[in-house]
């Protein structure tokens, strides 16, 4: 059975930070739970991996506390499968019988610590304060690119291929030149370009297309 615990906040407020645990130990999973809930985090609780992946979890800044070893999935392996579907949830791990190669492939795997258990309750603040920030911070990036995207996909054909030339670095002269256009027809889409994309000068635009992928070096 899956066990739910929250803060006084509940956790599906849309800016409230979860921390998600699995431990087959449930001791450990309710000593985690007072753990995080005494500074205020909430958090969700499983026996397993299969069980989070059956729960539908609220779309906010998280972190995962994952032992290496479970029931079914290990800890390891649950970590590649959530590479393989680009879910980026920030990870601990937690073990009490840990050595040097799991350390580093849980390492390489883009885990944020790897602690030892019996866990020092410090340690795993540290950690866990550490891994919502970096999935807070991810969160926003991802949520600039989308708000460009939007911006983007409003531009027309003619808009998006000024774009892409502006972003080389040539002049409205030089556009209109390639495009066989009059060169104030390239000035008016250029400022049509800047208004639809939010941008406030040549160099925040540039920045903008390289944010999307649109690279200077490209003709």
């Amino acid at each position: 059975m899956t066990e739910r615990a929250k803060s006084s906040h509940e956790p599906g407020d849309a800016k409230e930070p979860i921390v998600i645990v699995i431990d087959d130990d449930a001791s450990m999973r309710r000593a985690l739970t007072n753990l995080f809930q005494s500074v205020g985090l909430a958090v969700e609780v499983f026996g397993s991996a299969s069980e989070m992946l059956q729960a539908k979890l609220p779309d906010v800044a998280s972190c995962l506390v994952l032992d290496i070893r479970l029931p079914g999935l290990s800890g390891l392996d649950f970590q590649t499968e959530l590479a393989k579907a680009n879910i980026q949830i920030p990870i601990i791990f937690m073990t009490g019988h840990g050595d040097v190669p799991m350390t580093v492939r849980a390492m390489k795997g883009g885990a944020v610590d790897f602690l030892t258990k019996p866990l020092r309750d410090q340690d795993m603040l540290d950690a866990v304060m550490t891994a919502i920030e970096r999935d807070r911070k991810r969160r926003e990036a991802d949520r600039i690119v989308a708000n460009l995207r939007a911006h983007f996909e409003a531009l027309t054909p003619r808009e998006r291929e000024i774009l892409a030339l502006v972003s080389t670095g040539l002049l409205n002269k030089q556009i209109a030149a390639e495009l066989g256009l009059a060169e104030i027809t390239v000035k008016i889409h250029r400022g049509h370009v800047m208004r639809k994309m939010g941008a406030k000068s040549l160099a925040d635009l540039l920045k903008k297309a390289e944010t999307l992928g649109i690279s200077r070096s490209k003709r």
